[in-house]
């Protein structure tokens, strides 16, 4: 049997669609399962033990529009029995259709739905993850009885080149490393770049750590940015790795700092300890947060603050968020990170 998943949201979605592939590879063990996803999302589930091929949709870059035909032919040639379809637009239904996969399971909110041989509702009150496995209702089993938590691989490869890089970096192998992913694709979910530049100088003077920048190259400019005012600087890796990198280099840090963003999830498919900074938007987490009253002003964040002064992010304090890395410190101290499973 071929199995095709499609998750073509954001990076951060692909992880917390991961306990999705386990249910499936559960009940499907001889089952080859293939998943759809962006190129730039693609790196996150290198050595992934439920998935046997990746297949790419650069559906905002050569393959949107009529290049949609590319990733049509490649879906076809798939030979698919089954999809399941975590994305939600009208295009990846439409997609799926013509591909003539024989058996296509979708959200009923999809505005393709009726592209689907089978619908289920999506609950916009459930967590992500419990949101992804509902699909499962689909193929009549019981999400509630699949709810794992989300996994990703981390390659030996690839904690080889972190550990190379960071000795470039007159990094020593013993040093207290906390990872700080000062990024995010909506600008009002990040902290501001003088809290981050505090919180490096802070981690360095009062707790003797290496602060190790991290993200992807959209992130370069303001990363750069808080890197220059920070006091004592960082190891910034931003934009100079690979995604399967950037997962070993949070699997190597006691701490990461982050916003709501994909390095959170990552770090908690890794079981990195998490400090998370949120502004506009909310989640079940222990965070750093400022809870005014307009938020959540979106789902998934905005451009820019719908009120204009984005104190949701302003009014937190380094102090704040460096008081929570030292509490994770002070939790795990002389205990080994337990080991992740898939």
């Amino acid at each position: 049997m071929r199995i095709l998943i499609v998750q073509t949201s954001f990076l951060g979605d692909l992880v917390l669609s991961t306990p999705v592939f386990a249910a499936v590879k559960r009940h499907y063990p001889d089952a080859h399962v293939s998943v759809l996803v962006r190129p730039e999302s693609a790196g996150v589930l290198d050595g992934h033990p439920h998935v046997d091929a990746v297949l790419i949709d650069d559906k905002r870059g050569r393959d949107r529009g009529l290049g949609s035909l590319r990733t049509l032919r490649a879906v076809r040639a798939g030979r698919f029995d089954l999809v399941l379809a975590l994305h939600k637009s009208f295009r990846t239904a439409w997609l799926l259709a013509a591909a003539r996969i024989p058996r296509r399971v979708g959200f009923r909110q999809s505005p393709g739905w009726f592209f689907y041989h089978r619908t289920v509702r999506r609950d916009p009150a459930r967590h992500d993850v419990e949101r992804n496995l509902s699909i499962l209702a689909g193929l009549d089993l019981d999400p509630e009885r699949e709810i794992s938590r989300p996994f990703v691989a981390c390659a030996a490869a690839a904690t080889a080149r972190v550990r190379d890089v960071l000795r470039t970096h007159g990094v020593a192998p013993e040093a207290l490393l906390i990872g700080v992913a000062p990024g995010s694709a909506w600008a009002t979910k990040r902290w501001t770049v003088d809290g981050f530049a505090a919180l490096l100088g802070g981690l360095r003077r009062e707790l003797g750590a290496t602060p190790v920048l991290l993200g992807a190259p959209a992130d370069v400019a303001y990363a750069t940015a808080i890197e220059q005012v920070a006091e004592g600087g960082a190891v910034n890796l931003v934009g100079q790795t690979d995604l399967a990198t950037v997962v070993a280099a949070i699997d190597q840090c006691a701490v990461l700092v982050t916003n709501d963003s994909a390095p959170m999830h990552i770090a908690v498919a890794r079981n990195t300890p998490v400090v998370a900074i949120f502004g506009p938007t909310t989640d079940r987490a222990i965070v750093v947060q400022r809870a005014l009253a307009c938020r959540p002003c979106s789902r998934h964040g905005t451009a820019q603050c719908p009120i204009g002064t984005h104190a949701c992010m302003k009014e937190i304090g380094h102090v704040d968020v460096q008081h929570a890395v030292r509490e994770l410190l002070q939790r795990y101290a002389g205990t080994e990170r337990r080991a992740v499973r898939p």
